[in-house]
């Protein structure tokens, strides 16, 4: 999706990978702020059903260490697929701040739903 984002339309301009280098940080951003939502409701609603004993304090830490390890993943497969595509180079600076911008993006969720109940309420106990 994020890609569709910053390419222009009908043209040669392509914004994510030559003219906008840095033009990811949005995306990973709301990615991690996604994934984090995706994640934490999953394991919310299986700990409610029965079938996981969490208490808020191990959903939490449980979800920040998936995203963690998607992010990671992501990382090592953008750079996997840098070989087959020519103009596509990203530095390791480019990755430790692409994971930080996720990183960031699950704490602003985390905030959301622990201060906001939005959109969402972690119902479990402490």
């Amino acid at each position: 999706m994020h890609v569709s984002l910053v390419n222009v339309p009908f043209t040669t301009i392509d914004l994510f990978h030559k003219e906008w280098r840095n033009a990811d940080i949005v995306s990973h951003f709301l990615g991690g702020m996604v994934v984090w939502l995706i994640t934490t409701e999953i394991l919310l609603n299986l700990s409610n059903e029965g079938y996981l004993n969490l208490t808020r304090r191990r959903l939490i830490l449980y979800s920040f260490l998936i995203l963690f390890f998607l992010s990671f993943g992501w990382e090592v497969a953008e750079k996997l697929s840098e070989s087959g595509i020519s103009f596509i180079h990203e530095s390791t600076v480019n990755k430790v701040r692409d994971s930080i911008m996720n990183a960031l993006g699950g704490l602003s969720a985390l905030y959301l739903v622990l201060k906001r109940k939005y959109p969402f309420e972690i119902n479990l106990k402490h």
